[in-house]
């Protein structure tokens, strides 16, 4: 009887252990159906939110929320930048008193930044002058790196993107001349990625462009899109994301087609990537899951949740534990909004509120480190390093699928295995490293393997 009782144990800890999914909080909005695009999760329990009008007849919103319990209470505040018509761009936040945001005209461009040091219930302009240059400017988005250190970018002012940099928390700005641009480049509001000192953002042309020394320098590399944002070349659309200074995957397609007031956008999208910040990139993998994305920062793995879609069957939210290689599902049937991680088991998603008592935010409960029962890997492969013949081992799954892909995270073998040991021959593979990942209920792990 000890012994049942003892395996019952094991069984409802292994549950716990691997059981992913989202506790809805209440983002406190007066109004109904407002939307978080935008999160910054700067600790455990201190939280920014920023806000959007997701009713069918959407108007300008100027408001964000913010928690400092971890989610328990959020509270809601307005961003006043003196003009109720301006679009917020983005909102970076280094503290619970302090961030900053951009704001533009949606016609004219334009714009200005501006910064909050008392959790939002004041905001005051700075860089005054700066993206004010008619039928040319027009402020992309402001970060900062940490209270002192921080840039803003927006559109070409002759043939350089007009980028300041500031080094005492946005008292005073220096003008940083980009690499040349071209005819019809420009950038997209909101479409950048940051980790460490370095910053990307991503343009008209197909272009990336990098700092890794906080904005003083820039370098200008080239991607396997035409164009991020569909505005050009029309068919290509794509997101950038990165984990550290080298790794990143790009979300694009080449065939997207917009959504119409009866039709919801079509294309095949694929995720490249790069270990090398974006100077080169792989040839991409077919991707059809959900394209919210972000990085658990300083690993490989990412969180996908729903974009909008025309049936809620689609929404939901997964993971993958491979840089995009293989997904495990988390939930489907909801939607959900973008997310922001800060490590393995603290994370975040927007959603829609019914009311200010009701929904808005999403709390992860679970953890991502994931690959094993207990801490110890729960498949055994050897040798590593191979030539031929590989033995596969596990006392703890009877069944599984195997995935292996090489660096490009191309798939070179699927196989579903039964048993407690297999044998895989991968005598034609080329030499070099392969990831080997074996997935099981809700369960993935990922292992690499040299072949000679």
């Amino acid at each position: 009887m000890k012994k049942l009782l003892l395996i019952i144990c094991l069984i409802a800890s292994f549950s716990s252990v691997f059981a992913q999914s989202w506790v809805t909080q209440a983002s406190s909005f007066s109004n109904p159906s407002r939307g978080i695009n935008n999160l910054q999760i700067i600790d455990a329990n201190t939280v920014w939110g920023l806000a959007y009008d997701g009713t069918a007849t959407a108007s300008n919103v100027q408001e964000f929320t913010l928690t400092t319990n971890g989610g328990t209470t959020w509270t809601p505040g307005v961003i006043n930048v003196g003009n109720t018509a301006l679009s917020i761009g983005n909102l970076c936040a280094i503290s619970a008193t302090t961030a900053w945001v951009s704001a533009f005209d949606s016609t004219a461009g334009l714009g200005s930044i501006w910064k909050t040091t008392d959790s939002g219930a004041t905001w005051a302009q700075q860089n005054i002058g700066a993206f004010s240059t008619a039928a040319s400017s027009w402020i992309d988005g402001v970060h900062f790196f940490d209270a002192n250190n921080g840039l803003a970018f927006g559109d070409p002012v002759g043939t350089s993107f007009e980028i300041y940099k500031t080094n005492d928390g946005g008292a005073t700005w220096t003008a940083i001349t980009s690499p040349a641009t071209v005819t019809n480049e420009y950038g997209y509001a909101g479409n950048f990625a940051y980790a460490g000192n370095s910053f990307w953002f991503t343009t008209s042309a197909g272009k990336i462009y990098r700092t890794t020394d906080m904005g003083a320098t820039w370098t200008k590399l080239a991607s396997p899109l035409a164009d991020f944002g569909a505005q050009v070349t029309t068919n290509n659309i794509g997101n950038i994301y990165f984990s550290d200074n080298n790794t990143g995957i790009i979300l694009g397609s080449k065939n997207y087609v917009a959504a119409t007031a009866t039709t919801a956008s079509t294309g095949t999208f694929k995720i490249y990537t790069t270990t090398n910040g974006g100077s080169s990139w792989s040839t991409g993998v077919a991707y059809t899951g959900f394209r919210n994305m972000c990085y658990i920062p300083g690993t490989t793995k990412i969180i996908a949740t729903s974009a909008l879609t025309t049936t809620t069957t689609s929404d939901g939210s997964s993971y993958s534990n491979d840089n995009g290689v293989t997904w495990t599902t988390i939930d489907t049937g909801i939607q959900r909004l973008s997310p922001a991680f800060l490590n393995a088991t603290t994370g975040w998603c927007g959603g829609f509120n019914s009311d200010p008592f009701t929904g808005g935010v999403f709390k992860f409960s679970g953890n991502l480190i994931n690959p094993t029962f207990d801490g110890n890997k729960s498949f055994n492969i050897s040798p590593n390093p191979a030539n031929a013949l590989v033995s596969i081992s596990s006392t703890l799954v009877d069944s599984y699928k195997l995935k292996v892909a090489d660096l490009t995270g191309k798939i070179i073998i699927e196989k579903e295995m039964n048993g407690v040991q297999n044998t895989l021959d991968i005598s034609a593979l080329t030499s070099g490293m392969y990831f080997f990942t074996f997935t099981s209920d809700n369960k993935s792990e990922t292992t690499k393997i040299i072949k000679n």
